[in-house]
């Protein structure tokens, strides 16, 4: 059983006992969530849409932490113009604990 949730704009397929790094949620270390449902598929039996609305994906919050840096390099050739930037981006590593249809 499987189903796919959405968080910040993106969607990520998971499975009971997964852990998915999404994005940053405003909730402390140990606390349980709940993701809206997209779809949700156990075995042949597949619900998408209002059908999967009433499906629920609880998680319980394991790591509140940033990716690696990565490095931003702008420039502009033969103007002596450069601009070096780093940026780490925030995520919420969750683990999921159970996917009630």
């Amino acid at each position: 059983m499987y189903a796919i949730i959405e968080n910040g704009g993106k969607q990520y397929k998971v499975s009971e006992g997964d852990t998915v790094k999404v994005e940053k949620l405003k909730a402390e270390v140990g606390e349980e969530v709940t993701f809206d449902v997209v779809m949700v598929a156990d075995g042949d039996v597949v619900k998408v849409g209002e059908e999967a609305k009433s499906a629920k994906v609880t998680a319980k919050v394991e790591a509140q932490d940033k990716f690696r840096k990565i490095v931003v390099f702008k420039y502009k050739a033969k103007k002596n113009e450069r601009k070096k930037q780093g940026h780490r981006q925030p995520f919420t590593a969750v683990k999921i604990e159970k996917i009630t249809v």
